[in-house]
């Protein structure tokens, strides 16, 4: 199809990856005209449960215009300063930390951090916990949004936590509004071109839905990618253990918390994400360890709700991504495309980042498949080097009330980069030069690296300790300490911020 002249997009599949491709390439193309067809099933339920995001759902909104006061109360949304993780870790002092969003102050108080990190790595006795060098554990810690006072003039990104039934519904609408075409019908079959292209969908109505370009956002059932052009799956599930996931939602707390909540159980870990009008909570676990039942009565114990109280919702999980999100003329986005457990909250990221960049590279190589490859490379490494990530919080915990949690600490099916970057901390070396080296710093920077890896504890033991260079940190700390205190003093309760009216 190259220097084919694209008239038509269709896009298999609603929800908020479809309806997210759907606002996004309009806003794009308009100019030229290009017309854009979704068609979902009205057969298929949306998986909707309380969700969590990164500071790309942030741009995503921006980039179409639309303004938080006008999307977050549909969507029964709230602010997010970054995720605690509770039970991870049991050493003594490490029990739980914060993984923040980045801030524009981060500057003036992490440094003291990764001074104070290298030193107790090294055996001195000084305190190298991440939450007490982070304005927004601080924020999150206060129950305060991340929305500074207008005489305090610093960037914050923060993300959000939604309903997302709610938030494939208000994109539907903004679709509608800007003459984005919908067909509610199944797809019976899928015809090719002779060289293999996509050519059309054959609908359960009769009709026959021509197309330029098809984008497959039909989950992880992947119609067009998967099952159609025969694009092989590559499975994560031997260093990502978690397939399932059991959800019930609980009342919400009058004052709503401005963070996600990640609590370790003895299979996998819970969700709390707190909405303007609940909780969603959510055990995310391997099918491998414990049954559909177990799961579900560990995640009522925990949450302390009966069953007569509320329907527990189960869900499977396909964990991995496709060998190529783009072949011919269809391009995956969403589920059909990968997942990685929702640990650090990256689902709609992916979705984000997909379409901008597929976006960028169909416009550059003029509507054509000229940077098809490079675009693949890159996708692929975007779930790689998030996937690392996720994996080092499984292969750093220090549990062994179950066999889940030893296999996940001493499983060897990790990369090369991970393993690296494990090196380093363990030998004291520097991180950010690791993570140039390996030039994996744009998935996540030096600053999560470092929440992580101390935030779990991971120092020579109590009893190794020296007293060396304490007085200067403890001077440090103090500075750090009067610094946060007085840069919180710019923020408002959160449960304030939503009720005010948002702007």
């Amino acid at each position: 199809m190259d220097n084919l002249k694209v008239k038509n997009i269709v896009i298999l599949g609603g929800g908020t990856a479809g309806w997210m491709t759907a606002n996004l390439l309009h806003k794009k193309w308009e100019r030229l005209g290009i017309n854009i067809t979704l068609v979902e099933s009205p057969d298929i339920g949306i998986i909707g449960v309380g969700e969590g995001s990164t500071p790309r759902l942030k741009a995503f909104f921006d980039s179409l215009d639309i303004n938080e006061s006008e999307w977050m109360p549909e969507c029964n949304a709230t602010y997010k300063n970054g995720i605690s993780f509770k039970n991870w870790s049991t050493v003594s002092g490490y029990e739980e930390y914060f993984h923040p969003f980045p801030s524009g102050l981060d500057f003036v108080t992490f440094k003291f951090l990764y001074n104070n990190a290298t030193l107790r790595r090294k055996g001195a006795d000084v305190i190298a916990h991440p939450n007490r060098f982070s304005l927004m554990a601080s924020l999150s810690e206060k129950k305060l949004a991340p929305i500074a006072s207008k005489n305090f003039p610093f960037h914050f990104q923060y993300g959000y936590h939604f309903d997302s039934v709610l938030i494939g519904k208000f994109l539907q609408k903004k679709a509608a509004e800007v003459g984005i075409n919908h067909i509610q019908a199944t797809v019976e079959n899928v015809e090719l071109h002779s060289n293999g292209d996509i050519r059309s969908l054959k609908l359960n109505n009769d009709q026959l839905l021509s197309g330029d370009i098809f984008v497959d956002c039909s989950g992880f059932a992947s119609i067009l990618l998967e099952k159609t052009l025969k694009v092989p799956f590559i499975s994560f599930s031997d260093n990502l253990f978690n397939d399932s996931a059991v959800a019930i939602p609980t009342e919400i707390d009058p004052n709503i918390p401005s963070q996600t909540i990640s609590t370790a159980l003895t299979n996998g870990w819970v969700w709390q994400i707190p909405l303007t009008n609940r909780f969603g909570n959510g055990y995310v676990y391997s099918s491998k360890y414990c049954t559909q039942d177990e799961a579900e009565k560990e995640l009522r114990a925990h949450l302390g709700v009966l069953e007569s109280d509320v329907e527990a919702r189960h869900l499977k999980m396909k964990v991995g991504r496709a060998q190529e999100s783009w072949r011919k003329n269809c391009v995956a986005v969403g589920l059909s495309q990968g997942f990685i457990e929702p640990l650090e909250a990256t689902a709609l990221q992916f979705v984000y980042s997909t379409i901008d960049e597929f976006a960028r590279a169909f416009e550059e190589g003029g509507f054509s498949n000229q940077f098809r490859e490079e675009f693949n490379q890159r996708m692929n490494m975007n779930f790689e080097g998030i996937r690392d990530y996720i994996v080092l919080h499984y292969k750093t915990n220090s549990r062994n009330d179950s066999q889940y949690w030893i296999d996940n600490r001493e499983n060897k099916n990790i990369s090369n980069n991970l393993n690296d970057m494990l090196n380093c901390w363990y030998n004291t070396q520097n991180l950010e030069t690791e993570l140039k080296r390996l030039n994996i710093g744009s998935y996540y920077s030096q600053m999560s690296w470092t929440c992580l890896l101390s935030g779990m504890g991971l120092f020579p033991p109590k009893e190794k300790l020296t007293s060396a260079d304490t007085k200067t940190a403890q001077a440090d700390l103090d500075f750090v300490d009067n610094f946060i205190d007085g840069c919180s003093m710019n923020f408002k309760p959160h449960e304030q911020m939503l009720t005010r009216g948002l702007s």
